[in-house]
């Protein structure tokens, strides 16, 4: 068939039918006269596809990497050109590094105006380029079913992550005749019969094993595999940062999560082990804590290490055995896995130390045991509360913060076999997260409770997504710490400078009020007999009148970590430095 016998289109009806032909049909953004002809394009597909329209780009970018981490799909977000662009960055950068599908879909200047600095002109190859795997621009409209297929395609496999695509308004305007391109399949790579026999020979005579999971691509039928060879061989398997759902954490083989703030005990565990097998996650700053877990570029242990992309591969730590595969496909190649039992009684024996040290990381924190007098809110109460009366699949989502220690170390994320994704986390760092990660969760899956935990700092960068939530019927239930600081920074600046403080305060309004303004429900409380009582009442709001909640918890600013207050932060940094 020649191409004159296809309708001719324009080149925004070409990407918005492009987006249908790949399967999408849920988008985010804040639309821009740079690209009405993809929004008109996507009319005609009202009724099969939801826009939802976001605040502001940054927030519209977080719902859209969150998307992808919730659902298995590419998120796919759609900006106006420079402000617009450079607003959604922050989501490109948090895609690229938590290695999620996104495709980013930015308006551009028309060919006839570019390098005149026309206006909010920007050359999206150059600021992109380093932080997504493809960036280019679509400039013949005959043109977009390739590219959409090549940037679905690339942003799926191997790897995943996020693809940029410009496009010029003279292009989409123009019209062209051509053919729909075949729904992107993604492509992951399988491990060779002897990369598998190697990992079991290996793993067979280790005394002390201990397994690393983590990063994207984990589906039910993996990790229910995982958690089968994990159970039959008695290996003690720990979550890598912000992955901690990979295996249920209640499950008697977890070990614990492998990032910031780390368990001693499990910190000396997997220094002293004599196998360690990591599956999907990089070994990066946060899950070596620092690159200290393992010695660069050779560790001492007998290290395996299975990754989708083989430039992750020997990135840093040179691995015995080095495997470029996707993690569904190890996991089936191991499934059905017996080792020899020459190791099973030091192996059971491990397991039984494994949990006891897991319940006692668990237990009351420091912080709280060390007092005089009984705290008037104990944040560690606050979490044994969530953990009573939340549902065990809710979707736990966070920014950036000391606050999100309480809830990774303390909350029992649901296994992603039992209920798909119910962390949703930046392992980039990007504050602002956690609010729009919860909006679009509880818009894409409203049958699960979406619990957004928020230091007060990190909620304000993106709260103004709450009204994004009551537009498309979302009820996050938002539990906002406030202690009048950005207390990381705070931490870090009294360790540093004791006393010395500068530039970390926080004057901040009535969160109450605030969430109330939206619409939905407003509550400060002081005690934990307070929390408890609105905690409840929250839930039962949210899934009756499907609308948000804010929750303030009245915060100790002393109450920065599980492990110290501030004042003893204080004081031991002034007694270091008095050395």
């Amino acid at each position: 068939m020649t191409t004159s016998a296809f309708p001719s289109r324009s080149g925004g009806h070409l990407i918005a039918d492009a987006l249908i032909t790949h399967g999408v049909d849920t988008a985010f953004g804040v639309p821009g006269e740079s690209y009405l002809e993809v929004l008109d394009g996507l009319y005609q597909h009202k009724e099969d596809f939801r826009f939802v329209i976001c605040r502001q780009e940054g927030g519209a970018a977080f719902m859209a990497e969150s998307y992808a981490k919730l659902t298995g799909k590419p998120g796919i977000c759609l900006v106006t050109r420079g402000p617009g662009a450079t607003n959604a960055a922050i989501g490109v950068h948090t895609a690229f590094q938590d290695s999620s599908p996104m495709i980013l879909l930015v308006g551009q200047v028309g060919n006839d105006f570019v390098e005149r600095e026309a206006f909010q002109e920007v050359d999206y190859r150059r600021m992109f380029g380093p932080m997504a795997k493809w960036v280019a621009q679509i400039d013949d409209a005959a043109r977009v079913p390739e590219y959409m297929a090549h940037a679905f395609q690339i942003a799926t496999s191997g790897r995943p992550g996020p693809v940029v695509l410009a496009l010029p308004e003279d292009m989409l305007a123009a019209t062209a005749s051509v053919a729909e391109a075949r729904p992107y399949r993604a492509v992951q790579s399988h491990p060779g019969n002897a990369d598998v026999a190697r990992v079991r020979e290996l793993l067979a005579g280790a005394e002390r094993p201990f397994v690393i999971v983590g990063g994207y691509g984990w589906k039910r039928a993996a990790a229910k595999q995982l958690r089968e060879f994990a159970e039959a061989n008695d290996l003690p398997v720990g979550c890598a940062f912000r992955f901690q759902d990979t295996l249920d954490n209640s499950h008697p083989n977890f070990a614990g999560d492998v990032g910031i703030g780390i368990n001693p005990k499990l910190f000396a565990r997997i220094k002293n082990a004599d196998v360690v097998l990591t599956i999907g996650a990089r070994l990066g700053e946060m899950t070596t804590s620092g690159y200290t877990l393992f010695e660069v570029p050779t560790p001492k242990q007998t290290m395996i290490h299975v990754h989708g992309d083989p430039n992750e591969l020997g990135r840093v730590y040179q691995a015995d055995v080095m495997i470029a595969a996707g993690v569904a496909e190890f996991a089936a190649a191991m499934a059905g896995t017996k080792l020899d039992e020459i190791k099973a009684a030091s192996r059971k024996a491990a397991l039984a130390e494994v949990q006891a040290d897991l319940a006692a990381w668990r237990g009351l924190p420091p912080l709280y045991k060390n007092r005089a007098t009984p705290a008037k809110l104990n944040l560690w109460e606050v979490v044994q509360t969530l953990k009573r009366l939340a549902p065990k699949d809710s979707i736990v989502t966070n920014g950036a913060g000391n606050f999100a220690t309480w809830a990774h170390r303390f909350w029992p994320y649901a296994g992603i076999e039992h209920c798909d994704k119910s962390q949703l986390a930046p392992t980039s760092g990007a504050m602002g997260y956690g609010v729009p990660a919860a909006v679009m969760a509880s818009i894409v899956a409203p049958e699960r409770t979406s619990i957004n935990v928020a230091g007060d700092g990190d909620f304000m960068m993106t709260s103004q997504e709450l009204a994004t939530a009551v537009q498309y019927g979302g009820a996050p239930i938002c539990i906002v710490f406030n202690n009048g600081m950005y207390g990381t920074i705070r931490m870090h600046q009294e360790r540093e400078h004791p006393s010395r403080v500068y530039g970390t305060q926080l004057v901040n309004p009535d969160f109450a009020k605030y969430g109330e303004s939206f619409g939905g429900k407003g509550f400060t409380v002081t005690t934990n007999t307070e929390f408890d009582a609105a905690f409840a009442e929250a839930l039962a709001f949210t899934r009756n009148a499907k609308k948000p909640v804010v929750i303030e918890l009245t915060v100790d600013p002393q109450d920065l970590t599980p492990g110290a207050s501030l004042d003893t932060i204080t004081e031991n940094a002034r007694k270091a430095k008095s050395l």
